[in-house]
């Protein structure tokens, strides 16, 4: 089974599960390899979610085996800062603050106003995908001083 095969069951187990896959990666930390399964839904992903989507999972990785040697499978959120991989990430996070590094170094950071043709408008920069070599969305984080009285 191919790549694109796996995926593509991947993505019909989240389908009917009522979720949406957002992406796959396949990652080594640790010295450990992680497959790794991102879903999204709207509400939010639960855990009862990434477990059910897991345990359907699992045992297609049993037989087809995508990774050589051991590893682990993690079906999760990407999370509120997530990376941003594909063009439909980018067209689903217009209006969210995003940080990009593009192929050339620079560093742009700010709200991602649209992404149209390929191209990502972030503050004043107008940045083609191909351009991008990465991207995460990014939260705000207010910082309070707490004082004791």
């Amino acid at each position: 089974m191919t790549q694109s095969e796996l995926k593509e069951i991947i993505k019909n187990i989240v389908e009917d599960n009522g979720c949406e896959l957002y992406d796959t990666e396949l990652c080594e930390e640790g010295g450990h390899k992680y497959y790794r399964v991102y879903i999204t839904k709207p509400g939010g992903v639960s855990l009862n979610d990434c477990a059910k989507i897991n345990n359907l999972i699992s045992p297609i990785f049993d037989i087809e085996d995508p990774v050589d040697g051991k590893y682990f499978l993690e079906v999760s959120s990407p999370g509120i800062e997530r990376k941003l991989t594909k063009p439909e990430h980018f067209e689903k996070s217009i209006g969210e603050n995003v940080k990009v590094t593009t192929t050339e170094g620079q560093k742009i950071k700010g709200q991602l106003k649209s992404f149209n043709d390929n191209v990502a408008e972030i503050g004043k920069e107008k940045v083609p995908f191909e351009n991008i070599k990465k991207a995460k969305t990014y939260i705000e984080w207010n910082t309070y001083k707490y004082e004791d009285k």
